[in-house]
């Protein structure tokens, strides 16, 4: 259980790091491009992570609570993407609230399914 968790705990640390860096750099004033950039490429990420896991190991591998649970969970994050179309949304930016929500959602699960696709090929 301490393994795990460990696991967890490595993983999740440096993909929020990543997050934090990337957003840091592509978020700007008018639209969170950070926020949408770690959110579809985590989707991605995951994508293959579980296409591979799902392939070569069990569920519950050590890869799956590395990569999966923690650096996924850690990168991604649907905490702020929901705060920041309440900011969209408060102000009246209508046009980048439904940009930045349903570009999210359809590219997020676009990336899901490329990801599952790609991990076929190794």
């Amino acid at each position: 259980m301490i393994k795990n968790a460990l696991l967890v705990f490595i993983g999740g640390g440096l993909g929020s790091v990543l997050r934090y860096l990337i957003s840091k750099y592509l978020n700007n004033a008018s639209l969170p491009l950070g926020t949408f950039t770690v959110n579809i490429l985590g989707s991605f990420l995951l994508g293959i992570t579980f296409g591979l896991i799902l392939k070569y190991q069990p569920a519950s591998s050590t890869a799956n609570l590395l990569f999966g649970v923690g650096f996924c969970g850690g990168f991604t994050t649907f905490s702020t993407f929901a705060v920041e179309n309440q900011v969209f949304l408060r102000t009246g930016d209508y046009s980048h609230f439904l940009l930045y929500a349903f570009g999210s959602l359809f590219f997020g699960i676009l990336a899901v399914f490329l990801g599952l696709f790609l991990s076929k090929l190794f």
